[in-house]
């Protein structure tokens, strides 16, 4: 693996997963993988979870770690080709992806859509640049279509919590005050699409229906509560409309999951990439019941990280 920026750079879903939990049963045994190694995370936007857990999963893998976030330490970086720099953007990013590689082995970045030109969005741009312009592997912290760090991190905690041969997972569209990115259930969907253990129904409101591209196979409805029937597992997560694109089309609350709605599963454990709203997305009654693994989740993000990161340095 000489990148990972989604589902399609893994060679064997698998064997990451299992990666991922062996380092969990025993953090320190790959101490030696990092030593003397540098991991650069670049943040254009916030991050609580992926960067603390990037971080430690760095160190558990003997690895030195930078951080700096664009957005508050760094002056702006310009992202088109061909332009004349004569305003208020210092660098290129063509410039400062090819610099940062030479201070680091494996480079994070994180970047966020603007939620106003799908199209735009869509391309990725920064992502791949830094891919073009680096001469180290990249790893995707979130960009604006994918976050697939969470998803693995997601598939490693269903993995954990059921052996059965096909576990009926759902994805369901949530409320939410704000419009939010598409990048976690496109990557949600795309990571579950992927695993050959999983049955995947994706449940949302009329013009919320995810790009063909991440959906795939998956079982599509505007039904929730047909959705939810038997329900191994239930992913919550609000998401912007895609049919106007970047907007908040639907505010119908009837759509939190709440214990009610949980009674419809299959004694289902409730999922969350966090952070969540309460009682806005899920009430406090599914969030603090014994059925809830986000708290598992967000831990499971450390080995998600680490387990890439192993890999990627092992095979440099």
């Amino acid at each position: 693996m000489d990148k990972f920026l989604s589902v399609n750079d893994v060679q064997n879903l698998d064997e990451l997963v299992k990666i991922a939990l062996e380092i969990k049963a025993n953090p320190v045994a790959f101490g030696d993988v990092g030593k003397n190694k540098m991991l650069g995370l670049i943040f254009f936007n916030p991050s609580l979870r992926t960067r603390l857990s990037t971080q430690r999963a760095a160190r558990h893998l003997g690895m030195d770690v930078m951080v700096m976030n664009i957005d508050k330490e760094g002056w702006k970086i310009e992202t088109q080709d061909g332009v004349i720099m004569d305003g208020d953007k210092a660098e290129h990013l063509k410039d400062a992806a090819a610099v940062i590689s030479q201070y680091c082995d494996i480079i994070g970045v994180r970047s966020f859509p603007n939620l106003q030109n799908k199209e735009d969005d869509y391309a990725d741009a920064v992502m791949k640049d830094f891919v073009k312009y680096s001469h180290s592997p990249i790893v995707s912290l979130e960009s604006a279509t994918r976050h697939p760090l969470q998803s693995l991190a997601d598939l490693v905690t269903i993995r954990e919590n059921s052996d059965k041969p096909k576990k009926k997972v759902v994805l369901t569209w949530a409320p939410h005050p704000r419009a939010l990115p598409q990048a976690v259930p496109n990557s949600f969907a795309e990571w579950m699409n992927a695993a050959d253990d999983v049955e995947l129904v994706i449940t949302a409101p009329e013009g919320y229906d995810l790009d063909p591209e991440f959906a795939g196979d998956a079982t599509f409805t505007n039904n929730q509560d047909e959705a939810l029937k038997d329900a191994d597992f239930v992913y919550a997560k609000n998401w912007s409309s895609t049919t106007e694109y970047g907007k908040v089309v639907c505010k119908d609350n009837s759509w939190e999951v709440t214990e009610e709605k949980m009674a419809l599963t299959n004694n289902g454990k409730f999922m969350h990439c966090l952070p969540i709203r309460r009682n806005v997305v899920a009430s406090d009654g599914v969030l603090d019941s014994e059925n809830s693994l986000i708290i598992a989740e967000a831990n499971n993000r450390t080995f998600a990280a680490a387990a890439v990161l192993k890999t990627i340095l092992e095979n440099k």
